[in-house]
């Protein structure tokens, strides 16, 4: 029974998708693969109960995990690969796209990139003179302000890479994507040291979840 069980619910999944699946049996199904000689629905049930949802699994801390009856580091690592996975498999994806030559593609673009990141971010988007994207560079981890991202490193990453055109972006994980008076104030000084350098700063983009601002365009008096 138990054997046949799984294999239901692997076939159910090879036909049908993860589209039907409740959350707690995309758990069971996951969990077929860290927990091989046990059922796996009480415990994908009670991840449910203490997280609250599918989302909120994914992005509970290992340690939380592991306090959870059942849930092993074996099984906390696979549930924390799969953001980290997910991450991978949509930035290799959009390597695909040449041109970030639109607000869109730059937000589509940057949207995946944050996908299972939960601390603040920043990255910066190196493009050449066809809106070709050279690098996305990491440039720091915590809080946006003109203190924390250093102009010089900024500037000194586009002139190595040889970038004609800039985007900046950080995201808001906890928040929406509407600018803090920090954030205004790191716009204008980041524009004005690229202009300086006649390297086209295209946005400063926030992202929070799947939605995403341009300081640029939303608040074009920043930059002034």
């Amino acid at each position: 029974m138990h054997e046949n069980h799984r294999e239901r619910m692997k076939h159910r999944f090879l036909t049908e998708g993860l589209d039907h699946f409740e959350p707690h049996n995309v758990l069971e199904l996951l969990l077929f693969y860290s927990i091989p000689q046990k059922d796996t629905n009480e415990v994908a049930h009670a991840l449910i109960e203490r997280f609250g949802s599918l989302a909120d699994v994914f992005d509970a801390p290992f340690d939380d995990l592991i306090s959870v009856p059942g849930i092993k580091t074996h099984s906390a690592t696979l549930i924390k690969m799969i953001p980290a996975l997910s991450r991978r498999y949509a930035l290799e994806k959009n390597r695909a796209t040449t041109s970030l030559s639109s607000l869109e593609k730059i937000g589509e673009f940057l949207v995946n990139q944050y996908v299972g990141i939960n601390v603040e971010t920043v990255f910066l988007l190196l493009l050449d003179n066809k809106f070709h994207l050279i690098e996305c560079v990491k440039v720091h981890e915590g809080s946006v302000n003109s203190s924390a991202i250093t102009l010089r490193r900024l500037v000194e990453t586009a002139l190595f890479r040889r970038a004609s055109m800039v985007v900046l972006a950080h995201n808001h994980p906890s928040g929406v994507a509407l600018p803090s008076s920090d954030d205004l104030f790191t716009t204008r000084e980041v524009k004005r040291a690229f202009d300086l350098l006649e390297i086209k700063l295209l946005a400063h983009i926030i992202v929070a979840g799947d939605a995403y601002l341009d300081i640029l365009k939303n608040y074009p008096a920043a930059p002034k």
